[in-house]
């Protein structure tokens, strides 16, 4: 009955339900760590494919830490009520973008922890500002 399904795939899709669970009961400022956690996941396996020379691997990590970044930070921030630190953290993230991109197409492996090494630097600020963050 449950031959034809392999034990990766149901580890897998009980994954995808535990981190659709979290998400869920997330706060907003504990979605952003997540978002912070996965783009530096992604360059974490972009530099080791990197390492392994396997190109099409880290195509795809650099392009998940790409769409974290762009369509998960960056979307995030309300330029309006943000002012000036929003408008710093959009341009932040853009050159973020762009730097990932030179890194892909370069095989940059410098370009690849400098972006690493901001987001940890952020993430580490938002980590410390979670105290003052009510739950909503």
């Amino acid at each position: 009955m449950f031959g034809s399904t392999s034990y990766a795939n149901r580890a897998a899709a009980y994954a995808r339900v535990g981190t659709e669970t979290s998400i869920e009961a997330a706060s907003p400022h504990k979605l952003i760590l997540m978002l912070y956690d996965g783009a530096l996941l992604a360059l974490r396996s972009a530099s080791v494919a990197m390492e392994k020379q396997d190109i099409p691997a880290k195509g795809m990590a650099i392009s998940k830490a790409i769409e974290i970044i762009t369509n998960g930070l960056k979307v995030s921030l309300d330029l309006n009520a943000g002012g000036e630190l929003a408008e710093r953290l959009d341009a932040l993230y853009e050159y973020m973008g762009d730097r990932l991109l030179y890194a892909n197409l370069h095989n940059n492996q410098a370009a690849l922890d400098e972006v690493s090494g901001l987001l940890a630097s952020l993430r580490e600020a938002w980590q410390g500002i979670a105290d003052q963050v009510s739950p909503s």
